[in-house]
């Protein structure tokens, strides 16, 4: 997978498409991300001792890997991500600049 927890990633598709966020967490077994602030659905919890009052709670769902683009650093613009190795360590880097994304 392409993307990791902490790297800032833009919407490309879906009813989020345009807005920008960090990963949160990123799920490699169902290719999914969770993104701050993006995806947001309204759950219906019950009473429980976590939550006594219970109610509708917003949270972030998760969106397939292949609905987001990685930002490149150095431009800010949405890039893809390639693959080389440096030093002996396989890195990620963003192709539109070229810019090492693994420091």
């Amino acid at each position: 997978m392409f993307v990791k927890k902490g790297d800032k990633v833009k919407v490309i598709t879906g009813k989020d498409k345009g807005k920008e966020g960090v990963v949160k967490t990123a799920l490699p077994k169902q290719n999914k991300v969770i993104v701050e602030g993006i995806n947001i659905v309204k759950k219906h919890s019950k009473p429980s001792a976590a939550a006594p009052q219970g109610g509708i709670v917003e949270t972030e769902a998760p969106l397939h890997v292949s609905n987001v683009m990685l930002i490149d650093p150095s431009t800010g613009e949405a890039t893809r991500v390639g693959y080389k190795v440096e030093n002996g360590k396989k890195v990620r880097y963003a192709k539109k600049s070229g810019e090492i994304l693994d420091k």
